[in-house]
């Protein structure tokens, strides 16, 4: 029971800190026939880098609902073995409720995961301009979810923790 508890902490703890993580790009106009006009813009090892951590990210996002009933498995069991979860279910339904609210930026996000433009299946850069307007546009519904989840997830994370320390689960003893 105390691994559950582990994984679930630890899964809703990598979403939150995929999506605080999420790099930000700079963006600045330079004439055509700026030398200068890479400078200060990602190299395409870069934003390849980028496009990686950024899928990862949008597939964890696409977990949640596994991620939603583990946690509801949780307190059906604690309610079962009469355990007070009474902070856990609030902040799940907060949570729920953001994640509604976030689901159509996420479903958004599928467009610019299939086109992947600037970018070839294995996520090498074909066309750097391309990719630096795909990375933004990731970045940009990255941003609006982590907005609309507004440490929903962080609060749901809490409640756990707080449940877990307040009813540890049985101590392992070495063996002989």
């Amino acid at each position: 029971m105390l691994t559950f508890f582990k994984k679930t902490i630890l899964f809703a703890l990598i979403i939150v800190l995929g999506l605080a993580s999420l790099p930000s790009l700079s963006v600045s106009a330079s004439g055509l026939n700026d030398s200068t006009a890479q400078q200060g813009q990602p190299s395409n090892e870069r934003l390849e880098k980028i496009w990686a951590r950024q899928l990862t990210a949008y597939n964890r996002m696409g977990k949640t609902d596994q991620f939603i009933e583990k946690v509801q498995n949780l307190i059906d069991r604690a309610r079962a073995n009469s355990k007070d979860v009474s902070a856990v279910p609030a902040a799940l339904d907060a949570f729920v409720e953001a994640v509604k609210e976030a689901k159509p930026v996420y479903e958004s996000m599928n467009g610019i995961v299939s086109s992947h433009q600037g970018f070839d299946e294995k996520g090498k850069v074909t066309d750097t301009e391309k990719a630096r307007e795909t990375v933004r546009s990731m970045r940009e519904k990255m941003q609006e979810i982590r907005i609309i989840l507004d440490g929903s997830g962080k609060a749901l994370r809490d409640a756990i923790q707080a449940f877990r320390e307040a009813n540890p689960g049985p101590q392992k003893t070495p063996g002989p």
